[in-house]
C-alpha cells in the first residue's frame, strides 16, 4: 500500500518527526491539531470555544487538502486538559458535526503540546 503525506499551509506545520496527515489507501489519518492559527502565526488565546474552533478549522483544512470533508470523518479523538470544559468544547464540536456524527473519544490529559487546552485528531475516508 502506498502512503502519501498530506500537507497544507492552511494548518500548522509539523514541528517534529510527523506529518499533518497520512493517506493510506482511502483512509486519511489527521495528526492532532492544536489551536495554532497559521494565518497569524500565533496560538489562539481566549476561550475554550475559540481554541476548539481553531483546532477544527485546522483539521478541516487538512481534510480539504486531501480531497475530503468533515462529512467523511469516521473517528475523532478530543484531548482536553480539563473535563469540566467538555460541555463547552462539545457545543463547538457540534457546530461542525451536527448531522454527521462520527465515532469519538474524549480524553482528559495532564498536559498538551504548547500547554494548549484542547487537541483534536481525526480519521476520514477519501473517496
Amino acid at each position: 500500500m502506498d502512503l502519501k503525506v498530506v500537507h497544507t499551509d492552511k494548518a500548522p506545520a509539523a514541528v517534529g518527526p510527523y506529518s499533518q496527515a497520512i493517506l493510506a489507501g482511502n483512509l486519511l489519518f489527521v495528526s492532532g491539531q492544536i489551536p495554532f492559527n497559521s494565518a497569524t502565526g500565533e496560538m489562539v488565546q481566549g476561550s475554550i470555544e475559540d481554541e476548539t474552533r481553531q483546532c477544527l478549522e485546522n483539521a478541516k483544512a487538512i481534510l480539504e487538502e486531501a480531497g475530503t470533508t468533515l462529512e467523511n470523518v469516521v473517528k475523532a479523538t478530543v484531548f482536553i486538559k480539563d473535563m469540566n470544559q467538555f460541555g463547552r468544547i462539545n457545543e463547538v464540536y457540534g457546530e461542525y458535526f451536527n448531522t454527521h456524527k462520527p465515532a469519538r473519544a474524549c480524553v482528559e490529559v495532564a498536559r498538551l503540546p504548547k500547554d494548549v487546552n484542547v487537541e483534536i485528531e481525526m480519521i476520514a475516508i477519501v473517496k
